[in-house]
């Protein structure tokens, strides 16, 4: 199932699952399945998993700058996160604007993100595994973050001090970020 977002571009997909006593299986990616859908999703060229031990990590608010933006398709593996996105593309009618998906291991749902888009997310559980596919390769040169507290996301916290990155607390913060993206523009 795709769904629509209130953000061009970004959408909610949920695989099928079949299961049974044993479990379930699931093709998590199937480019196919997708295109079948209506929905055409650039070649991915890394796949990209990390995990987080105590609830309440915030990873973001990350990008890469043209000429290796990235798109991704983020999924849990274990445990579950409130994954975001922000439009970042100038000219954009949602310019400044974000949506956030709980994405788990339970749900199956992923969250596709194009290039132009901040991406970041917050652990709600115990060792939570963030998987994701990208667009392009990751280039340090292109690396960039915006400040996670800066563009008034409503992260689930229930009130809790965020554990953080030196990279993630030391970030610009949205209001003094100079966007390398343009609305309809592929990156």
């Amino acid at each position: 199932m795709i769904e629509e977002t209130p953000l061009k571009d970004v959408f909610v997909i949920t695989p099928r699952r079949f299961g049974d006593d044993r479990g379930f299986f699931s093709e998590s990616w199937n480019r196919l399945t997708l295109e079948k859908e209506g929905l055409n999703l650039p070649e991915f060229v890394q796949d990209n998993h990390s995990m987080s031990r105590v609830p309440g990590t915030v990873r973001g608010l990350h990008y890469q700058s043209p000429p290796h933006a990235q798109g991704k398709l983020v999924r849990c593996g274990r445990g579950s996160l409130f994954d975001v996105a922000v439009d970042v593309r100038k000219g954009s009618p949602t310019f400044g604007q974000w949506f956030g998906a709980t994405l788990s291991f339970d749900n199956g749902k992923q969250l596709w993100i194009p290039a132009g888009f901040l991406h970041g997310f917050v652990t709600l559980e115990p060792d939570t595994e963030i998987i994701y596919k990208c667009t392009d390769r990751y280039a340090p040169e292109c690396d960039g973050s915006v400040r996670w507290d800066s563009v008034g996301i409503d992260w689930p916290l229930g009130g809790n001090e965020p554990v953080l990155s030196d990279k993630d607390r030391d970030a610009v913060a949205f209001a003094e970020f100079e966007t390398p993206f343009e609305y309809g523009n592929d990156q």
